[in-house]
């Protein structure tokens, strides 16, 4: 299944010139037509007002604003932007990580190298597979995904507690 992507708009928050290329030259390929470009996550804020995107794909490790400070800016509730798709990107990807990504409300890591079809897979999934957000006295962001094995993975401290009666999951995955 093909998507059309012609009418969102991507935001890219990516330091290196080099990947904002490749991701770029990629999400056209995908049929991306609006894709507006920011160097770090202080001018990625001020991009997101001017661009008002659909999709926020961002680089963890930045200058100024780095990835996971700028997600919690925008995870807040009282933000315009608080319930936007957010793929992180990064070529940290232990255990650590992740689980950081999960708690900031992240929506999908992407790790590097990245591949067309692990970006697409990414977009993809925000896109056909949307999740309710949930407000919980430690988290705001994306209701987890359901897992397959049924394992709860989510702990105490890691990210919110499911409601009674409904399986754990995890966002990222």
């Amino acid at each position: 299944m093909s998507l059309d992507l012609a009418s969102l708009t991507f935001l890219l928050v990516e330091d290196s010139a080099y990947m904002r290329t490749i991701l770029r030259t990629m999400l056209q390929g995908f049929g991306a037509r609006r894709i507006v470009e920011a160097e770090d996550g202080a001018s990625g804020l001020e991009a997101m007002d001017r661009a008002n995107p659909d999709i926020l794909i961002l680089d963890w490790v930045m200058p100024i604003l780095d990835g996971a400070d700028m997600v919690r800016m925008i995870r807040s509730p009282n933000n315009p932007f608080a319930y936007i798709p957010i793929i992180m990107v990064t070529a940290h990807t232990e255990r650590s990580r992740i689980v950081e990504a999960r708690r900031l409300g992240v929506h999908e890591l992407l790790s590097k190298p990245i591949s067309a079809k692990s970006l697409y897979q990414r977009v993809s999934s925000v896109i056909l597979h949307p999740r309710d957000f949930i407000k919980t006295a430690t988290y705001f962001g994306p209701a987890p995904r359901e897992i397959r094995n049924r394992q709860k993975i989510w702990q105490a401290g890691q990210g919110p507690e499911p409601a009674e009666g409904e399986q754990s999951a995890a966002p990222i995955g």
